[in-house]
């Protein structure tokens, strides 16, 4: 029992603080300097009750990093990981990670400390483990190393998330290049293809 989370905090004040992290991710997505106030008004909450839940910018930088670990965690469980080919999982977690929106655009862009959501335990090695098993299943080419491979999945969402949020392409096609893209590149090549 010592090992179990503790329940989630509910009430107003976890909805006032989801508010402000959800307006901070929109925010930011739209611009990266984006003031405190801009965050606030987002929320639809005075700047005084926003300073209250994070005093500073870092604080509230940190808080969606942290939001974002959380997110990715969410979207590996979603993407059933330990079923099917490593591609196979991966082109599911592709797909869940092109559901977190604009929050991939706030990742992308470095504006939240990469410590605070990049170098979470569970999901560093997350796909990383799905790459050894990609290797050992024969779903991934050997060809590419583990940076490499997962360079190509998160250049891949970042230009499908970019396309799908200036509306240059519906979401489900940009689904279907995404899957497409991803498996031409990280699929061994066939010998009879050759």
């Amino acid at each position: 029992m010592a090992n179990q989370a503790p329940p989630p905090v509910t009430g107003p004040r976890a909805r006032t603080r989801q508010a402000i992290l959800e307006a901070a991710i929109r925010a930011l997505a739209d611009d990266p300097s984006a003031s405190l106030g801009r965050v606030a008004e987002l929320a639809d909450v005075g700047r005084t009750t926003l300073h209250r839940y994070f005093p500073e910018r870092d604080d509230l930088l940190a808080a969606v990093g942290a939001h974002a670990a959380a997110g990715l965690t969410a979207a590996h469980a979603r993407a059933r990981l330990d079923d099917g080919t490593a591609l196979d999982a991966l082109l599911r977690v592709a797909q869940e990670y092109l559901e977190l929106g604009d929050l991939l655009t706030v990742l992308f862009t470095g504006i939240v400390p990469e410590d605070s959501w990049a170098q979470d335990p569970t999901n560093d090695a997350a796909l990383g483990a799905l790459y050894a098993r990609g290797l050992r299943d024969g779903s991934i080419d050997p060809r590419f190393d583990a940076e490499w491979a997962l360079g190509v999945v998160w250049s891949v969402l970042y230009l499908a998330w970019s396309t799908v949020r200036t509306a240059r392409a519906d979401r489900h096609a940009v689904v279907t290049r995404l899957l497409l893209t991803l498996e031409k590149s990280l699929a061994p090549e066939r010998p009879d293809l050759r």
